[in-house]
């Protein structure tokens, strides 16, 4: 019986394990700070579509996933100190842009708020600025504390 017991987890453990490694963010970690609470109400308002993508599955706290990788978003990762990269704001939160490897991806990540998101998108994406726009109002309820544009915001 012990045996056939063994047996049974082994077959449910590695059908979990294969489905993480077919997940669309394998190899996309999590920030260290993906457990905050507000990144899980971020996480309660995730759309459905994101540049003009569907959301996929993802079982990782403080990610989410459109169009099988178009569109990244990272909850929880280091805030960005005070910094000479370029920033934008969008809709009164501000976004510092990110050097990325290749792939013609644009990453970046909130500046001021705690914990800080990070969005990465395809070139591929048409919308880069309408999934700013969108993001900018999931993320805007988390306190912000700084801003790295004077006179940015609300």
């Amino acid at each position: 019986m012990a045996v056939g017991l063994a047996v049974v987890g082994l077959g449910a453990g590695g059908g979990l394990v294969a489905g993480e490694l077919d997940s669309p963010v394998f190899g996309l970690a999590q920030g260290p700070f993906a457990q905050d609470p507000a990144c899980a109400r971020l996480a309660d308002r995730y759309p459905d579509r994101l540049g003009g993508t569907t959301r996929d599955r993802v079982t990782f706290e403080g990610l989410a996933v459109w169009g099988h990788g178009a569109v990244e978003l990272r909850c929880g990762v280091n805030p960005p100190g005070p910094t000479t990269d370029a920033c934008v704001s969008v809709d009164g939160v501000d976004w510092v842009w990110r050097e990325t490897a290749g792939g013609g991806r644009k990453k970046l990540v909130t500046y001021g708020r705690s914990p800080a998101v990070e969005v990465s998108v395809a070139g591929s994406v048409a919308g880069l600025d309408a999934v700013l726009v969108e993001v900018s109002r999931l993320v805007a309820p988390i306190r912000e504390g700084d801003k790295c544009l004077a006179g940015s915001g609300s």
